[in-house]
């Protein structure tokens, strides 16, 4: 058995061969968003235990079997982030950023739930959330909607697919609870038992089952719409039909309900059928009573999280590749001299030429060597210094990636040479 240490399962190690597509999805996700005027906030990984039972829910599955949950030294209960959303509210009441005023917040970063590891479900999984305050009409909901079919498109993601439902208000969801414990009871010998031990704690995720078996019983069951408020029916009425006046596609589910209580009246989530069970890319809704209930003042609220880990398994699945971010150059060196005069004239280009990706050969070796280590590397160019050109001040740019024969610089002309080839601007 060996003794090498390894990670955590289900906390992954994300390699550099795999960081350009992260990365290329995390600047169009915060280019995205800043285009719509939100702005960053960042917060601990580790909250109260206290802020995800209330928020989430004692009896939902998180907060009864998926949190990572500790006692401190000073014997407080503290929790590793499950999800974003009530940090982020905790945040807004703490700072108080939601007095009588709107806010456009978005964050990323890592969440932990101690769930059993599949494709697209890990224990340590990254997020990023958006969320509004102050807001209460449903421009914002639609709003949010745009900005993230905006998103797909400009990571150039195909297959995914909005679902819509309104959940109403507290008073309307609980009359729907009232009924639809009623139908459940009539069938309960017929509920697998997941479904048995939701009915007893938490009757509205059992319309979030996976059983094909319970999906068909619940063909009969009370709708969630026939229970609906006027003011809510409003509300929702008025997000379709600007979704419609958009041309934004979407379906309506009566089933989609989310799995966190803080949620009430639109729910949404963006879906995909290309990554098996787990197809839920992105999904959010209002929860215009948390802020209140954690002890703020009573504020509106809309949000929506995606998980990066899925989102990025479903580009890859479409053949989506991120820019090149090969280096332009790389600086073969070799002699004593050639070597200090590589490290100076690398520095001396990165002053002039911003955005140049240039890697400095270290440790030495022979030009055949170094240049097996640059063609490796990726680069369009190699920048070939030895003792003899250094001392006649002039470098060697020899073309990487196609059949072209190498020219003389002076180092004077370095600059302008290389914004030339690399279509980069002189600083």
């Amino acid at each position: 058995m060996s003794n090498t240490l390894q990670a955590i399962r289900g906390m992954n190690d994300i390699l550099p061969e795999q960081t350009p597509l992260w990365q290329f999805v995390e600047d169009t996700i915060r280019a995205v968003l800043e285009g719509y005027g939100y702005r960053e906030i960042r917060m601990p990984v580790v909250e109260k235990t206290e802020l995800f039972k209330r928020s989430i829910g004692e009896v939902t599955d998180i907060v009864e079997k998926e949190m990572y949950t500790f006692t401190d030294r000073n014997g407080d209960s503290l929790t590793l982030r499950p999800e974003g959303t009530a940090g982020c509210v905790r945040a807004c009441i703490q700072h108080s950023l939601v007095n009588r005023q709107s806010q456009r917040l978005w964050y990323s970063g890592p969440m932990f739930r101690h769930e059993r590891p599949q494709r697209g479900r890990y224990r340590q999984f990254y997020q990023v959330g958006v969320e509004v305050f102050g807001l209460e009409g449903p421009d914002i909901d639609a709003e949010m909607l745009l900005m993230t079919a905006r998103l797909w498109r400009r990571l150039g993601l195909r297959h995914v697919t909005l679902q819509l439902n309104s959940l109403g208000t507290v008073e309307a969801r609980a009359r729907f609870r009232d009924a639809l414990v009623a139908y459940l009871r009539t069938v309960f010998e017929q509920l697998d038992e997941d479904s048995q031990r939701r009915l007893e704690s938490n009757p509205l995720r059992v319309l979030d089952s996976k059983n094909s078996a319970v999906q068909a019983l619940l063909e009969n069951a009370p709708v969630l719409a026939d229970f609906l408020d006027a003011d809510s029916r409003a509300h929702f009425s008025a997000l379709c039909e600007q979704l419609d006046g958009a041309g934004i596609d979407y379906a309506v589910n009566p089933r989609l309900v989310r799995g966190l209580d803080y949620y009430g009246r639109t729910v949404f989530e963006w879906v995909t059928d290309q990554l098996g069970a787990q197809g839920t890319v992105c999904a959010g809704g209002r929860f215009d009573a948390l802020v209140e209930y954690l002890g703020g003042r009573a504020t509106p609220a809309m949000g929506f999280a995606l998980g990066l880990e899925r989102l990025i398994a479903l580009l890859e699945n479409q053949g989506v590749e991120p820019p090149d971010r090969s280096p332009h150059l790389y600086v073969v060196a070799v002699g004593a001299q050639a070597q200090r005069q590589g490290l100076l004239l690398s520095e001396r280009l990165r002053d002039a030429l911003p955005g140049l990706r240039l890697v400095t050969h270290c440790g030495g070796g022979s030009f055949k060597s170094q240049f097996k280590k640059a063609d490796r590397s990726g680069a369009q160019y190699a920048l070939v210094l030895g003792d003899d050109e250094v001392q006649r001040r002039e470098a060697g740019i020899k073309p990487l990636q196609v059949r072209e024969e190498q020219q003389t610089v002076p180092f004077a002309e370095l600059d302008d040479r290389l914004a030339g080839l690399l279509g980069l601007q002189l600083n």
